[in-house]
């Protein structure tokens, strides 16, 4: 795998490897956020992995929803919509934010970014919400 963008490694803890992405569980606490990061030299959008790993990389967003729904399930937070974003202005190396949102939760309905200063998972909190991810994502 190439090196992570060390903005990754500040923010989020790793969850495991899918075929494609390496995934990682975005540091607040307030939202149960998955980061999908395509293992390849040099990615820095969706068009520059090929057919097959573009397809992959969708499937491997749809099970990362289902394991951010398992996080927030798992926080007593049930996600009532995903939200998928890809933008990467800031942190180019190409990855996929994959965000499970509530009505109640501080940044309703506006985007996570910038909303707020995140909150750091308590030690049990972050224990449960990395073996929701990963016993929904089968690692």
């Amino acid at each position: 795998m190439p090196a992570l963008d060390p903005a990754f490694l500040a923010t989020s803890d790793a969850v495991g490897d899918l075929a494609v992405c390496h995934v990682r569980l975005q540091r607040d606490a307030r939202f149960p956020w998955l980061v999908l990061i395509p293992r390849g030299e040099g990615l820095q959008e969706i068009e520059d992995l090929d057919r097959d790993d573009r397809a992959r990389l969708m499937a491997e967003i749809v099970a990362g929803g289902e394991a951010v729904r398992a996080i927030g399930a798992a926080l007593g937070r049930p996600v009532a919509k995903l939200n998928v974003g890809q933008l990467g202005n800031v942190t180019p190396q190409l990855h996929v934010h994959v965000v499970g949102r509530r009505a109640d939760d501080p940044a309703w309905p506006g985007p996570v970014w910038g909303a707020g200063v995140a909150e750091d998972y308590q030690e049990a909190e972050l224990a449960r919400a990395l073996a929701a991810a990963r016993t929904a994502l089968g690692l």
